[in-house]
């Protein structure tokens, strides 16, 4: 099953994520289907930036959204 998810980049105590599309049975760092957009939560305010249409079309398809994602593209609306 596809998730869409946040994976964890940058360095140590600078966490930067990027909002990708990945198989839900894999660590959240292996391969990513489709890479839909970033979070940068160090910036003043935390920057989020999202390909919404890729999203929503993903959902359609049957993708699930984790809770922090769903928090995140709440917040873009």
């Amino acid at each position: 099953m596809l998730t869409i998810r946040l994976r964890r980049m940058g360095g140590r105590n600078k966490p930067y994520y990027r909002v990708v599309v990945s198989d839900s049975r894999r660590t959240p760092t292996s391969e990513a289907v489709e890479e839909l957009g970033s979070y940068d939560p160090h910036s003043n305010p935390p920057k989020v930036q999202l390909n919404r249409e890729r999203v929503s079309e993903w959902v359609s398809k049957g993708a699930l959204l984790s809770p922090t994602v769903k928090k995140l593209v709440a917040r873009t609306a």
